[in-house]
């Protein structure tokens, strides 16, 4: 059986804002591209390092979003600070550093580990 927590006012404004924030960041940064010109197809595009460099931005704060209301939905549910790999409690420093963090240190190393080895957990 999987443990539950009681998600404190505070925990839950801290992912409100974490969530505000990234969505501010992600909109700033969608206008940005909005703002540039496109290259001609002919000449070399002197800002395709800027425009990858904000794609990718952009794609990891997209993934932090995700990850932030997880964390909400988990926690209307009661099932925010606990793993959702193994079912244990998350170290509340871990949450204080990472409060949209659904995967304690252990379970979190592991799969990176396995993501680095080029295996997908699960054997997918």
């Amino acid at each position: 059986m999987r443990a539950t927590r009681e998600v404190t006012e505070q925990e839950k404004r801290k992912l409100e804002e974490e969530r505000a924030g990234t969505l501010v960041e992600l909109d700033h940064l969608r206008e940005y591209l909005k703002g540039e010109v496109d290259a001609d197809a002919e000449e070399a595009d002197p800002d395709l390092y800027e425009r990858e460099k904000t794609l990718a931005l952009i794609r990891t704060l997209e993934n932090k979003l995700e990850s932030i209301e997880q964390a909400l939905r988990l926690a209307e549910k009661g099932g925010y600070g606990i793993c959702e790999r193994c079912g244990e409690k998350i170290d509340p420093a871990r949450l204080e550093a990472l409060p949209h963090t659904t995967l304690c240190v252990k379970c979190k190393s592991q799969m990176e580990r396995v993501a680095g080895m080029g295996v997908r957990p699960g054997g997918r």
